[in-house]
């Protein structure tokens, strides 16, 4: 039984093919003998497109490029040669800190939204996964809509009643998708200044935020990976430790075409003294804990909460903000500068905070290492989506829990004001009722039933200046309207139960004002790029 749709290429595209991608035939494969500009670019285009990579490469890239010079490459072959000349390297200079050097552009292509959590885990590495905002999940693939479809699952007794309410899912988020596009056209003019493609887009990107929330946590994604070997390595260790046996398929998927490009770097994953009994450590640890938290509080009842609750901040924060705002321009040790930053008068404390900040010309003028000092941790009850889109940003701690329907699902107004309530609802109680069937069998995979309209508990912990990049970037007027709530509610708590208002103000580039159409400026933006092109 096969999990992934293959690619039907042409002689001819297969010949173009073999010489960039180490594999035709497989959803994981690595980007080779490219410029690194073209790589970039590619994952850029590959977040909004729902093409695959390969195909996005020949239909969009190739005439762009002078392949010409590539003509003898094969991609597919050459392990031998790439071992030969990374274990010289490595038998001169070591492995740990070389192992920093190398990198690969690798594409993991038909993954669950499951498994594109644990792929995006670490941070020291960047990823680009295909959007749910600008893509409509009710296209096909290979006759079938794009969910994963789990060997054991599909193979045992309730393999039918999978499929059929999977599908069924996809059948009520397409009949969605039409219902809210068509209300949001109804109730929303278009601008005199607008072309009808870009409120066509506008407008369809509204109903496609509204109505991802029916989708299921099985339905698949294309996620860009760039890393260091020793990136790859740490996150091969995680995922053949883990629970979910798609993780554990990827990740052998993932070593061989790894090991065409950086084969030594690897070495040590599959290594039983070495990357074996690591994976096994990780494995215990995490079996382990959690037998113990299930011992002590698996019958407690969680109490009511609010969304976003600011657990854990510094009290004294401002004042150890303004000696590490002090400290590079002092010869003072920091207890002192301390000690005298509490003696200032306030005006004299906003005067030094606003030299440190300066004018600030856009979101991405940020001040220095000093907004590190101090740190807030929030306990977040919020939907899946909006989590997938807050759980990329890499410089913070972030925790969730076992994703399943028991916390309750959010149902956006916009689908109650088309009419679309009851089929909503309808949708979310067939997830449950599939994730209820799959639990006491299938513990990891149950998870793939669960819509992404259901809520989801997470730990977010961060400093001030990550927070201002993060509430900044996530409250502009085209972020979805699922986590600009959350992020706004976390600057109001920074600001009000923290006390830390000098902090809030610095974000001078919040958004607090919800947009009629998320998406217009950024398309108005992209028309007028298109413009300029002609």
């Amino acid at each position: 039984m096969s999990v992934y749709v293959p690619e039907q290429f042409s002689a001819d595209e297969s010949a173009i093919l073999r010489r960039y991608f180490t594999n035709l035939d497989l959803p994981v494969f690595a980007l080779v003998n490219l410029p690194e500009v073209v790589k970039g670019a590619l994952f850029a285009r590959y977040s909004r497109t729902a093409k695959s990579l390969r195909r996005l490469f020949l239909d969009e890239f190739v005439g762009d490029l002078d392949l010409s010079g590539d003509e003898t490459v094969d991609a597919t072959i050459g392990v031998d040669r790439a071992e030969e000349l990374y274990e010289r390297i490595f038998v001169e200079y070591g492995d740990d800190s070389v192992a920093q050097l190398g990198g690969v552009h690798l594409a993991c292509e038909q993954a669950s939204n499951v498994l594109t959590k644990i792929l995006e885990w670490g941070r020291l590495m960047s990823y680009l996964e295909q959007s749910t905002r600008y893509i409509s999940y009710d296209a096909r693939l290979g006759g079938r809509y794009r969910y994963y479809r789990d060997p054991e699952i599909l193979s045992g007794p309730f393999g039918t009643r999978y499929v059929g309410d999977m599908d069924r899912m996809f059948d009520t988020y397409s009949e969605l998708v039409g219902l809210v596009t068509d209300h949001v056209r109804a109730t929303v003019p278009r601008a005199d200044t607008d072309t009808d493609f870009v409120y066509r887009q506008a407008t369809r990107a509204k109903a496609l935020d509204a109505v991802r929330g029916v989708l299921p946590a099985a339905c698949l994604s294309n996620v860009g990976i760039y890393g260091t070997g020793q990136g790859y390595e740490a996150l091969l260790l995680r995922m053949r430790a883990h629970p979910l046996p798609e993780a554990r398929a990827y990740a052998d998927m993932m070593l061989v075409e790894l090991r065409k490009v950086i084969p030594t770097f690897l070495r040590r994953v599959d290594m039983p003294d070495r990357g074996v009994v690591w994976t096994k450590y990780l494995a215990d640890n995490a079996a382990n804990t959690a037998e113990l938290v299930d011992k002590h509080f698996g019958i407690v009842e969680p109490a009511e909460a609010p969304e976003v609750t600011l657990t854990d901040f510094d009290p004294d924060g401002e004042n150890k903000l303004l000696a590490a705002i002090c400290y590079s321009s002092s010869h003072l040790p920091e207890s002192q500068l301390l000690e005298r930053v509490r003696t200032l008068s306030h005006p004299q404390k906003v005067e030094l905070i606003t030299a440190y900040v300066g004018e600030r010309g856009n979101r991405r003028h940020k001040p220095g290492r000093a907004f590190e000092r101090l740190s807030y941790r929030f306990d977040v009850l919020g939907d899946y989506g909006a989590f997938r889109d807050l759980q990329r940003h890499r410089l913070l701690t972030i925790e969730w829990q076992r994703l399943t329907p028991h916390h309750g699902y959010a149902r956006p107004e916009l689908v109650d004001e088309a009419g679309g309530a009851a089929t909503f609802d309808e949708a979310m109680q067939r997830s449950r009722e599939l994730y209820e069937l799959l639990r006491p069998d299938y513990p990891e995979q149950a998870a793939y039933a669960v819509s992404m309209a259901h809520r989801l508990r997470y730990m977010m912990q961060f400093n001030a200046r990550e927070a201002m990049h993060m509430l900044e970037l996530r409250s502009s007027p085209q972020g979805h309207p699922a986590y600009r709530r959350v992020v706004l509610e976390m600057h109001r708590l920074i600001a009000t139960q923290a006390g830390h208002r000098a902090v809030a103000d610095a974000m001078t580039y919040l958004t607090t004002e919800a947009p009629t159409l998320e998406r217009l400026e950024s398309e108005r933006r992209s028309e007028q790029r298109r413009q300029s092109q002609r």
